[in-house]
């Protein structure tokens, strides 16, 4: 918190350096062979983006097909994007937010399917909200939205049961745990839309968040995240 508040400050009156290697850059926050040594997910199951040796659809997904038409992650969650991930969802250090949404939205440019029309950042709990202070997810979506086009709709669901931490538990204990957590609250009928988060690990947050929108009415739903677990 304290790094993000005084970031303009020192910004102004300190070379600016490389997040990742502490190089003095000109502009931007990752040097040109830093960003191209970032652990892009390249290669991923085109249902849930696990990183696999070739594209294709993954085993679990041809078993059990998650509630989502498609899923997109920039990174696989290696370092550094790693630590970039957990400043920013930890410390609030909000530039790192517009580092991964910029990352993640020059690829979204570059791919050749049509782009969704609204994009929904995963709510937290509000009495989560209230301890942290910003949601993360929404930090990457309005960077990401902003830079490819998209409507960024912060309202459109709500998480309405405070579930446990999900770090360490198993996907089958994960899809117990966000049984009913979200309800949307507005009308997605007809609409091509994107789910954002900051990480996808078994992806049971983004699949319980996908069946409500898609009884909202959503046509197409795709589960977009900074980076996704191997």
């Amino acid at each position: 918190m304290v790094y993000s508040r005084l970031a303009p400050v020192l910004d102004a009156v300190l070379p600016r350096r490389c997040r990742s290697c502490a190089d003095v850059l000109d502009a931007g926050m990752v040097c040109a062979p830093c960003a191209a040594a970032l652990p892009w997910n390249a290669d991923a199951c085109a249902r849930c983006a696990l990183p696999l040796p070739a594209p294709g659809t993954c085993p679990r997904c041809l078993a059990r097909a998650p509630r989502f038409d498609a899923a997109w992650t920039a990174f696989r969650l290696e370092p550094p994007i790693q630590q970039f991930v957990h400043r920013l969802k930890y410390h609030a250090d909000f530039a790192l937010a517009a580092l991964l949404g910029e990352l993640m939205a020059t690829r979204l440019g570059a791919r050749a399917q049509p782009l969704p029309q609204l994009l929904v950042p995963v709510p937290l709990h509000p009495r989560r909200l209230m301890r942290r202070g910003y949601n993360q997810a929404l930090e990457l979506a309005r960077t990401v939205g902003t830079r490819c086009g998209i409507p960024v709709a912060m309202r459109a669901t709500r998480r309405v049961r405070a579930t446990e931490d999900q770090i360490g538990q198993s996907a089958a204990a994960r899809r117990r745990n966000m049984r009913r957590a979200f309800v949307a609250a507005q009308d997605l009928s007809g609409l091509h839309i994107a789910l954002v988060d900051d990480v996808m690990t078994t992806g049971a947050t983004l699949d319980e968040l996908a069946r409500v929108c898609r009884a909202a009415g959503a046509a197409r739903i795709e589960a977009w995240a900074a980076a996704r677990t191997p």
